[in-house]
């Protein structure tokens, strides 16, 4: 269980870092208390975390040399993309476009400032930007392949702490790491843990 927390911690918190989710995070934290973007953003996340890991418990239904194929295949591919996008990336980051328009979209209808406004918008854009994600295919396939417990709270404190990095400095952290390294170090982990399951025998 220590190994599954332990990757799904690291994994987590080095790919969220510069995510979509990050930013939007980061943005709300400038224009409301952000102790209730942060409450909103980690129950999405925990939500997130939680249907993921129970997809990837479905998923050991299948045979064990399927599970473990699909698990390296999809740590590569990832790990690929991220560094081809990595390497395409300019100054200005996609990922903050876009949670920039996802943010100003929610708000043209002007929401109430009550802790229950601030943190239910927190909560769906967040999860909405989260579903379908690297780290949510990332989280299905750790669950499938390793105990769903350590899974849940590696995932669970990374995105917290990835959470609390945005709300408190997510403006000052990417003013000093570019979201092209962040991308990149995230696509080297994938690579490297795609490879360490290639190697490691099936438990």
């Amino acid at each position: 269980m220590l190994a599954a927390f332990t990757a799904s911690l690291l994994l987590i918190t080095v790919s969220e870092l510069g995510d979509k989710t990050f930013f939007i995070a980061a943005i709300l934290a400038m224009r409301h208390r952000r102790r209730w973007v942060f409450a909103g953003a980690v129950g999405a996340l925990a939500l997130m975390t939680l249907l993921s890991v129970l997809m990837g418990q479905v998923a050991t239904l299948l045979p064990d040399a399927i599970v473990k194929w699909a698990e390296i295949s999809l740590f590569i591919i990832f790990g690929v993309r991220l560094l081809y996008q990595a390497s395409q990336m300019r100054e200005t980051g996609s990922e903050e476009k876009d949670a920039a328009e996802a943010v100003q979209k929610a708000e043209q209808r002007k929401p109430k400032e009550t802790p229950l406004a601030i943190m239910a918008e927190a909560f769906g854009l967040t999860f909405v930007a989260e579903w379908g994600d690297r780290t949510q295919i990332a989280t299905i396939a750790l669950a499938a392949a390793n105990p769903p417990v350590g899974v849940v709270m590696g995932a669970v404190l990374g995105h917290a702490i990835c959470a609390a990095i945005a709300t408190n400095c997510g403006r000052w952290l990417c003013g000093k790491v570019s979201e092209r390294t962040l991308t990149a170090l995230g696509g080297g982990l994938f690579l490297l843990f795609g490879s360490l399951a290639l190697f490691m025998p099936q438990a």
